[in-house]
Parts: structure tokens; sequence; C-alpha cells
């Protein structure tokens, strides 16, 4: 623990030309006194720590001095690439080695280039999760990212739609995080599935690894799966007409690939456009097209049409 603190310590000084106590204790998540201890270790052991007294003061290298010590562990050379998204870092426990691989990094660069990746992070933030939510870190995610790093076998208990927990035996190779939840890409048995994450009640690492097949394309497998996803759902069909106002919103209120595939086969005629639009559920059709207001007629079917007459009744009274 001291050690890879010490390290730290040294590789900080290294990227920068002094700090002061007060930023190395931040840094390295301790106390001044702390740091006044590691820097006379430091010296001791032969790397030429300086401190400057006063105001002003604060530690720096001596002389030009350049540790050896900046080749990048396999951990921290995978969790550099994710280093972008430093809330899944967190997420995943994978913070510790990306700040080290962020260290190195910056070690290794010119002078003139150890303010890089200051710089980009002054300019580029990535968001992912999606607006009006607070995203949730799942319980069991730390455990699960370890064996997709690992390529170990997970024993886990999940629990379905449906609310019934069942066992799973699976080889969890990849974790994707869309909209805010995370999912695991895992073969059980001798299919691939995709799980959520907050969903596991119960997972144990095994020591056992597996044999990760080689032609495994984890984007590829996702993109397939969400795709067959959006169109598995999509289980009713409604039929509209459109004003020029509505067929151009109507992708933004609906399921685009959905609303875009029946607005190429619709009927036009008057300024208007007929369409048969594939949704969810007629309740979820309901809330989506109300978006549109006078913009869209519902034709079909005569329930749904039934409902937004009874709710255009009801705005007209309330309008009045």
């Amino acid at each position: 623990m001291r050690a890879a603190r010490l390290i730290k310590m040294v590789l900080l000084l290294q990227s920068r030309p002094s700090m002061t106590a007060a930023e190395l204790a931040a840094e390295l998540e301790v106390s001044e006194r702390t740091v006044t201890r590691d820097a006379l270790a430091l010296s001791e052991a032969g790397v030429p720590v300086y401190a400057d007294r006063g105001r002003a003061g604060g530690y720096r290298l001596v002389g030009g001095y350049r540790t050896r010590l900046t080749g990048l562990a396999r951990g921290e050379a995978e969790a550099l690439f994710l280093s972008g998204l430093p809330g899944a870092l967190r997420d995943m426990g994978l913070e510790d080695a990306a700040s080290a691989a962020r260290l190195k990094v910056s070690a290794a660069l010119l002078p003139s280039l150890r303010d890089a990746s200051e710089s980009a992070a002054r300019r580029f933030h990535l968001d992912a999760p999606g607006w009006y939510r607070e995203p949730e870190t799942p319980e069991l995610l730390a455990p699960v990212a370890e064996a997709v790093w690992d390529d170990r076998w997970v024993s886990a208990r999940y629990r379905r739609g449906d609310g019934e927990e069942v066992e799973r035996e699976l080889e969890p190779y990849g974790l994707v995080l869309k909209a805010g939840v995370w999912y695991v890409c895992a073969r059980s048995g001798s299919s691939f599935r995709t799980y959520r994450v907050d969903r596991f009640t119960a997972v144990a690492v095994a020591e056992e690894r597996f044999d990760r097949d080689p032609d495994f394309d984890l984007p590829v497998f996702w993109e397939e799966r969400a795709a067959e996803f959006a169109r598995s759902i999509l289980r009713a069909e409604v039929v509209v007409r459109l004003t020029e106002t509505g067929a151009r919103r109507l992708p933004y209120v609906t399921d685009r690939a959905a609303a875009e595939e029946a607005l190429a086969a619709g009927d036009a005629g008057e300024g208007r456009v007929t369409v048969t639009l594939r949704v969810e559920s007629e309740e979820v059709a309901f809330g989506q097209l109300l978006g549109l207001g006078p913009e869209v007629e519902v034709l079909a079917p005569a329930a749904l049409r039934e409902r937004f007459a009874e709710a255009a009744r009801g705005m007209a009274e309330l309008y009045r």
C-alpha cells in the first residue's frame, strides 16, 4: 500500500514542476503529515525530493530526475482506454488503475505536452446517462466487471422480468453502458445472452477461467441484439393520418426506425399521409402520439381513437 503511494508521489512530482503538500495530500488521499513523512522516505531512498519552504513553497524533484517506473501494467493499460468514462471507471472499481496509467503516460511525455490530458478534459466530457434520470450503480457491478476483465466464470442468481429468480452459470464476455443502464453480454451454455446487471441478486466469481471465443465481437453483438430487442417490443399497430408537420415530428415521439418505415410506406393525399405504425402497445402509443396534438388523427383501432376523442373533449372543456 505504502510502496504504491510512494511510486504515485514520484510520478506526480515528475509530471509537474512542483506541488504543495496540500495538493499531494489531496491526490494521494492522505494527510499533509503523511506527505511529509513520505517525502523524507523517498529522499532517504535516493530519490531527490526537495522541499521549498514558505507560502509559495512545495515539493519538487531536483536535477531533472526521472523514474523508470513508467511501464504500464496490463490492468492500467486496459483502464486507460476507458479514461474518458470517469463514472464508469469508478463504478467498475477501476478508478485507481486509470489514475496510475494516466500518471505514467504523463510522466513519459515531454514537459511541453504534460498538460495534454488536462487540456482535453477541459474541452470534452462524456455524460452517458439519459436526461431526467438519476443513474444508480448496480450493487454487484464491481465483481461482474472483475470477471469480465479476467475471463472468469460466474455463478449468479438473476431476477427475470417477471420477478422469478433463476440460477445461471455464465461466461461474461463484455459490459455495455446504455443510457445509464449496465448490461453484461455473457455465454450461457452454447448461446450468448444479455443480462441487466442491476437484476443480479448474487454473484460469485470463480477462480477458473473460461476460453474466450476469438470470433466474439462485442459491438457487433450488442448492435444486433439492440435492434432485435427494439423490434421485439413493437407488438401492436395503429393507423394514423398525419399533417406534414406531424409526419416530420413523428420520428421524435416514437420509435425512429418504426416511424421512418411507416412513413416510407404511407399513403399520401390532400396534404396528409396515412400510415400504419408499429408500437409497443396502445397505452404507449397514446402517450407518444398525444404529443403531436392536432397534427395527428388516430383512425384505428377504434378504442384508441375514442380515447383520443375523449382527451380532445377534455382539453376543449378545460380551455373553453
